[in-house]
């Protein structure tokens, strides 16, 4: 009988483990559905609005824009010079000591391979943010024939690099791609 009783309450003790181990495993699981349920609506509330994903990206048209015409458009609430150069600045633009710039980048690398001619930079200042000029029709474009910023008196040569000025950088060229022979898309 003693055997009989040490097996009953060994049967119980596993019993009341597989019980606790239970309680535990359903608790732990409860625990973690209750905090996904609370993260989700708190991590989807942090993303982008439909408004401002659709501002993301734009394409425009570049069929109209002639050899030493530019244009200005928006990206994110903000100007963009896309200039379509003629030979004579892409030949100013390329004898320019790249050695010799504050903000070192050739024609090249501000341009996409086979489209040398279309120069798109964002259309802000990189010294305290104003809107240069030399994108529109009669416009001062400085002394190195491509932007001037009337603020501080910034001068960007043909390839938006700057020359002359307290901007430290050149104007930024932002992440665009010719989706055809006439549309770009930045963004």
């Amino acid at each position: 009988m003693a055997e009989q009783a040490s097996i009953d309450t060994s049967a119980q003790a596993e019993e009341g483990v597989r019980r606790r181990d239970f309680i535990n495993i359903a608790a732990v699981s409860f625990a973690g559905v209750g905090g996904a349920a609370v993260l989700v609506p708190l991590v989807s509330q942090m993303a982008p609005s439909a408004d401002v994903l659709a501002q993301s990206s734009t394409e425009i048209d570049i069929s109209a824009i002639q050899p030493g015409q530019a244009i200005k458009a928006v990206f994110r609430k903000q100007p963009v010079f896309i200039r379509n150069l003629t030979p004579e600045e892409i030949a100013a633009a390329e004898k320019v000591d790249v050695s010799s710039l504050r903000d070192p980048q050739s024609l090249e690398e501000r341009t996409k391979e086979g489209k040398t001619n279309w120069l798109i930079t964002m259309g802000v200042c990189t010294h305290l943010g104003c809107v240069p000029l030399g994108a529109g029709e009669g416009e001062v474009k400085g002394e190195f024939g491509g932007y001037f910023c009337p603020c501080h008196g910034s001068s960007y040569d043909t390839a938006a690099r700057i020359r002359k000025g307290p901007a430290p950088k050149n104007l930024e060229v932002p992440e665009y791609a010719f989706t055809s022979d006439t549309v770009v898309k930045i963004g």
